[in-house]
């Protein structure tokens, strides 16, 4: 799922790049509303996250722009103005969301998984739609979430990828490339820690004890294996 994110603040723009693409998301990044503009029309993203004050064009314009192509598109708003005109401005554009600075990562985190979900469930030509079974859990991907009885896990959308790869090969060894590929996408630079720790991260929410994990078993040197 690609995601643009239009930030003048270096800072906040590469941390919300590394935010989003440790999520799942491929991020597309622009430094200005023009930029943010011409990436929209290049790229094609199915959510946007836009700055308020920016060079060239403010975000009320880009949103204004936006939504003369497409009124369904998820955007939320991202400013250090907190004054409720402006929160009203971007909601009557059409913003579906407004996160004001300074925020925490859980927060925004929570919010891009919330409006995800929502896109997930009307996007019917989307593949992350189908439920599946994963041992004694039941994957909702359209939710970013799956389910233990009653108790429900909040996952990401590379958890559910790497959930979908192992499920795809179920008994059979995923190796480290193939999951790389998959679930990072080609243009990554292949990292075992990287991979190791996601699934360490992965464990401790999906296997009843991580420490002696049944569903995700290691291949050592070579990948992982899914056993039901």
């Amino acid at each position: 799922m690609k995601i643009l994110i239009a930030e003048d603040d270096y800072n906040i723009r590469t941390g919300l790049d590394d935010l989003l693409s440790g999520e799942g998301y491929q991020v597309i990044a622009a430094a200005d509303g023009e930029a943010a503009l011409q990436a929209y029309r290049q790229h094609q993203p199915q959510f946007v996250i836009l700055d308020i004050m920016m060079p060239k064009k403010d975000g009320y314009s880009v949103c204004r722009e936006i939504r003369q192509r497409d009124d369904s598109i998820p955007i939320i708003f991202l400013s250090a103005k907190s004054e409720e005109i402006d929160r009203v401005v971007g909601l009557e554009l059409g913003a579906d969301d407004y996160i004001s600075k300074p925020f925490g990562t859980r927060e925004v985190i929570a919010r891009i998984r919330a409006i995800t979900r929502r896109y997930l469930k009307t996007d019917n030509n989307h593949p992350l739609q189908t439920a599946f079974a994963f041992g004694d859990l039941t994957v909702y991907p359209n939710e970013l979430r799956a389910k233990r009885g009653e108790a429900s896990i909040d996952l990401s959308l590379r958890d559910i990828s790497i959930l979908q790869l192992l499920q795809e090969h179920q008994g059979q060894v995923v190796t480290r490339d193939q999951l790389f590929d998959r679930c990072w996408g080609y243009e990554h630079i292949p990292n075992s820690r990287t991979l190791d720790q996601h699934i360490s991260k992965l464990r401790k929410r999906i296997e009843p004890d991580a420490a002696d994990p049944q569903l995700i078993k290691t291949v050592y040197g070579v990948g992982y294996r899914y056993e039901s």
